[in-house]
């Protein structure tokens, strides 16, 4: 029987030489695993989502064989997941309502979910990641909750000076909610601007955390355009059983241009403001804006460039380093300087 064995493995016909099989380096094993692995999880995750796809479908998205693709379907029946053929879709899918545990989450992996929930519990964000991670850390090893115990217990985020949006995280569900869903929303919104609250019925687009606070980007059902709505600024606001209309190519980037937050003007401009040497070090270690170019001078200045749509809110941010910086241009925004200077001045004397 060794015999004959040796002699399968060696395949030695008469009047040849000997041939013996090569094997594979335990690198090249191992590479081919993980890429074998990384196929099964690519075909997991195409099964849990929403497309359709047959055997051909699937083999043409992991560029395989469609024998290959009953071999990988075979190691996910192995490890415990639920898929079955839909006769009526004629495509693979997962019995709805199975969900993977979280588990084997790396080490970094569990300090960023532990960052995401001390962030999102500070003061005007409150939008809660704290319960995602005590059920990340229910399903995991003792070690790795912990980890996400530690990693809280080291961190803290102070001061960010964010609008106050404790009495309005309804409002901040619903609208997740009605853009999840597509759907429009309604209430009373009061701006500064007017002198009494106005009922608006909206198409929502997007909503963002810009500057200091949350902000629901949106078209008014007797609009053309969309404008910018401030959450805190809602005294209601409810989800109604209507389509919501959103252009496909509408993006954020487009919306707000190069406005300096959130409110973007009509015109463009060349922004150039010099700092003084002690405040050069400062405002340099912040990027403010996207355009945010910066020139250093040999005796310690520097001087910020921006190109920037609007002024109306890049003024206060001049403001704010007042006495350690001068602007170079435009001459309209060193005007609104002086005259708003000169304001508090006035209103400050004596």
């Amino acid at each position: 029987m060794k015999k004959a064995t040796e002699k399968k493995l060696t395949n030695k016909t008469p009047g040849s030489k000997q041939h013996s099989i090569p094997k594979r380096s335990e690198e090249d094993r191992r590479a081919h695993q993980a890429v074998r692995l990384a196929n099964v999880m690519r075909l997991q995750e195409l099964l849990l989502g929403h497309g359709k796809f047959s055997v051909k479908g699937l083999a043409a998205e992991l560029e395989c064989s469609e024998k290959t693709i009953h071999r990988y379907l075979e190691v996910l029946e192995i490890a415990g997941v639920p898929w079955y053929y839909d006769r009526h879709e004629k495509c693979y899918r997962v019995r709805s309502g199975f969900k993977f545990s979280v588990s084997n989450l790396s080490p970094d992996e569990l300090l960023g979910q532990a960052a995401a929930t001390v962030i999102t519990g500070a003061v005007g964000l409150e939008v809660g990641a704290r319960p995602t991670t005590r059920k990340i850390a229910a399903v995991s090893s003792q070690q790795a909750a912990e980890l996400l115990a530690d990693a809280e217990a080291v961190m803290t985020v102070l001061d960010l000076k964010l609008a106050d949006h404790s009495r309005h995280q309804e409002m901040i569900r619903t609208v997740q909610w009605s853009l999840i869903q597509g759907k429009q929303v309604t209430g009373q919104y009061h701006s500064p601007y007017q002198e009494r609250p106005v009922k608006l019925t909206l198409h929502p687009y997007r909503l963002c955390l810009a500057g200091q606070a949350w902000y629901l980007i949106g078209r008014s059902v007797e609009g053309e355009a969309p404008k910018t709505y401030r959450i805190a600024r809602f005294q209601s606001l409810r989800t109604i059983d209507a389509a919501a209309e959103k252009p496909n190519a509408f993006s954020l980037d487009g919306y707000f241009g190069n406005a300096w937050c959130v409110y973007r003007g009509q015109e463009a401009f060349d922004v150039e403001i010099e700092f003084t040497p002690d405040a050069a070090m400062l405002v340099t270690e912040t990027r403010w804006h996207k355009t945010q170019q910066v020139k250093r001078l040999p005796d310690g200045r520097a001087v910020l460039s921006f190109k920037v749509d609007g002024l109306d809110e890049i003024v206060w941010w001049v403001l704010s380093w007042s006495g350690r910086t001068k602007v170079i241009k435009p001459q309209r925004l060193r005007e609104m300087v002086v005259e708003k200077l000169q304001t508090g001045i006035e209103m400050n004397r004596g």
